[in-house]
């Protein structure tokens, strides 16, 4: 099974320079990041198997176990360690499957997998017929903040550049998404890219899972682009209780992360971000010179 992420394309690099000498075409090869199809089955062992598809989802080939585990986990079917009995990966031709098999007594709906079944590399949210499937009430709220372990400000602010140090793929093709998991120190545990902003989240919680750490209390999960409800759940879902975004983030994020007793942070900046709910758990400096208006 091929696992390539990125592939050579012909190209036409045009210039359009304020000089005639600055104008003109360059034919050259480019590097293109890879958007495949992937299948998300869920099953039950025998006696009484039963196999459901999950989600089919455009993404960015390798660390596809840990995409699949990391979905069911942000659904809020897979709850605890003891969930999942194996991970297959099945190769029918086209295309790739992951089976996700759970303990006998691991139940799930397979209605709302059915109404759920479709989820893209923009926005799995699109995919859902029905608003059942905002349904938060699968999961706890998260442990509140310990006035002893904040994080410096300073940390958050450097998560963007520790982030994308970490892209490999982004390096040679600019067109990927990335996520990482970081300790309060601001070190990096886990770092995954993806087409899809939401698979690279569910790669990163499926990582941790797979290697026998979950849930992620005392954690931070950094985005390299906006904070939409979806990804404000999976953190939720896993007990993540911060998460910074480069980008935005939604109204239906921010509502989340309230709800939950979760930090969530936008715009994050070597020079600042912005703080939308659990500013408790960041430490900001006493002696800032700068003083906020609301109007």
């Amino acid at each position: 099974m091929s696992e390539c992420r990125f592939l050579p394309q012909r190209i036409e690099r045009v210039y359009t320079g304020p000089l005639p000498e600055d104008r003109g075409i360059e034919h050259r090869i480019d590097q293109v990041a890879v958007e495949e199809p992937l299948e998300i089955q869920v099953a039950r062992p025998e006696p009484t198997a039963v196999v459901a598809t999950a989600a089919i989802t455009m993404r960015t080939p390798g660390h596809d176990p840990e995409l699949a585990v990391g979905f069911l986990i942000g659904e809020g079917i897979v709850r605890s360690l003891s969930d999942v009995l194996k991970v297959e990966t099945r190769v029918p031709r086209p295309g790739v499957q992951i089976r996700v098999v759970l303990r006998a007594g691991c139940a799930f709906d397979l209605e709302r997998l059915r109404r759920n079944f479709d989820a893209t590399s923009s926005c799995g949210l699109c995919g859902k017929a029905s608003l059942q499937g905002l349904s938060m009430d699968a999961f706890a709220p998260l442990p509140q903040a310990d006035p002893d372990a904040r994080i410096d400000a300073a940390r958050v602010a450097d998560l963007p550049r520790r982030l994308r140090e970490a892209q490999e793929v982004f390096e040679r093709t600019g067109g990927l998404h990335a996520a990482g998991l970081f300790d309060a120190g601001g070190a990096p545990l886990v770092v995954r890219e993806d087409v899809g902003r939401h698979n690279a989240v569910d790669k990163v919680i499926g990582a941790c899972f797979l290697a026998g750490a979950w849930p992620l209390p005392g954690s931070i999960l950094a985005v390299s682009g906006r904070a939409s409800f979806e990804l404000m759940q999976k953190a939720v879902a896993s007990g993540i209780p911060m998460l910074a975004a480069v980008g935005a983030p939604s109204s239906l994020a921010v509502e989340v992360a309230r709800r939950y007793g979760a930090t969530l942070v936008g715009f994050t900046k070597a020079n600042g971000f912005n703080i939308y709910a659990g500013g408790e758990r960041i430490a900001v400096s006493a002696a800032s010179p700068l003083v906020a208006a609301l109007s």
